[in-house]
């Protein structure tokens, strides 16, 4: 899965990564929203106002959704400090109406507003599967611990976003033991990751391994991509039946994570703004009701701790494992969304590497 931004004179190209269908273009008179290779919306400045223009025989208010949550999505991405859009549909109420039903659109001050915090949990426009419910609430006892049950695991790609300043799709996808299996064996045997997982050895060590985490309901193994290049590993655990719920107030639907980069080419504070940022909000947005992230470091571990430091993770404390000292890290959902945590944060970002 791979998408490049494209920048011809004035114009560019903001790719929505899990539909390529879709893709939303700027150039001198506005931002336009392609579908199909057919026009869809239009954004035009007029005054304090940007005017939407729904193009005529757009009748499925879904993709009208989808459509507009790119739209803002790409104008939230080349203008970081623009703290809402306002807009007007001329005379279009079908339209309102669908963008406020579906929680991407606000009546503010008498203006239809779209906001980056509510945008940025619309889920068609980043997972797979959006439109899953929730997991009905069910109650079960693991190794004496009460937690809900959780979904049976994805198969598949389960979340793609494109990073306009690497102008390349991040995804994560399900781990494949019969495809994968060499190359986590591969990474797990890397001196700089086995200093912190200690986890060598030779291949069927590692196929039993994966194999445990495939058949655990409470772990999800990934494999994260930069456009087509597989670059690291990671496993997603709920906190509640996880070895981290004896040391802290676990609730019912926090979610934690390990992480291998495996890849000495997607080390480095480029790829890490991209898919850092992306892991915690494909967590946030898989299940509604996860309001905490949290993690447990190696104490030891100075350069991770920085990067989440600047991810937006408070330290909490530190605390001692059998096998390590570690540091329980926790970043809430309140946070990530209203402080905008997904993309680097403090300048104007350029829209392209």
């Amino acid at each position: 899965m791979s998408a490049t931004a494209s920048v011809t004179g004035s114009i560019r190209t903001f790719p929505v990564a899990i539909d390529a269908t879709m893709s939303v273009v700027r150039d001198d008179d506005g931002l336009r929203v392609i579908a199909d290779g057919a026009p869809l919306l239009a954004l035009r400045p007029d005054g304090e106002l940007t005017r939407l223009i729904v193009h005529d025989g757009v009748d499925d208010w879904r993709r009208l959704s989808r459509g507009a949550a790119a739209m803002a999505e790409a104008v939230f991405a080349w203008t970081p400090s623009l703290q809402r859009l306002d807009l007007a549909l001329d005379d279009n109420p079908a339209a309102a109406s669908a963008l406020a039903n579906d929680g991407l659109a606000v009546v503010t001050d008498g203006r239809l507003a779209l906001y980056p915090d509510m945008v940025m949990q619309f889920r068609e426009n980043w997972l797979t599967d959006a439109a899953r419910p929730a997991f009905p609430q069910s109650y079960a006892m693991t190794d004496g611990r009460r937690h809900p049950r959780r979904p049976p695991k994805p198969v598949g790609t389960v979340y793609a976003r494109f990073i306009p300043w690497l102008s390349d799709v991040v995804s994560f996808r399900v781990i494949d033991i019969a495809h994968d299996l060499p190359l986590v064996h591969r990474w797990l045997n890397d001196p700089r990751v086995d200093s912190f997982w200690n986890e060598a050895g030779d291949i069927d060590k590692h196929r039993q391994y994966l194999s445990r985490i495939m058949s655990d309901p409470h772990m999800v193994p990934l494999i994260g991509c930069f456009g087509d290049q597989p670059f690291g590993y990671f496993e997603l655990y709920w906190a509640k039946e996880n070895r981290i719920a004896p040391f802290y107030d676990a609730a019912d639907y926090d979610r934690g994570w390990h992480v291998i980069v495996g890849e000495d080419g997607f080390r480095g504070r480029r790829f890490i703004t991209a898919w850092l940022p992306s892991l915690m909000h494909y967590m946030f947005l898989d299940d509604c009701r996860t309001e905490r992230v949290v993690g447990e470091p190696a104490a030891a571990h100075s350069q991770q701790l920085r990067n989440l430091d600047l991810a937006g993770f408070a330290r909490l404390k530190n605390f001692d494992f059998p096998h390590k000292r570690a540091t329980l890290v926790m970043l809430l959902r309140e946070r990530f969304f209203g402080d905008r945590l997904w993309q680097p944060a403090a300048k104007e970002a350029p829209t392209e590497a």
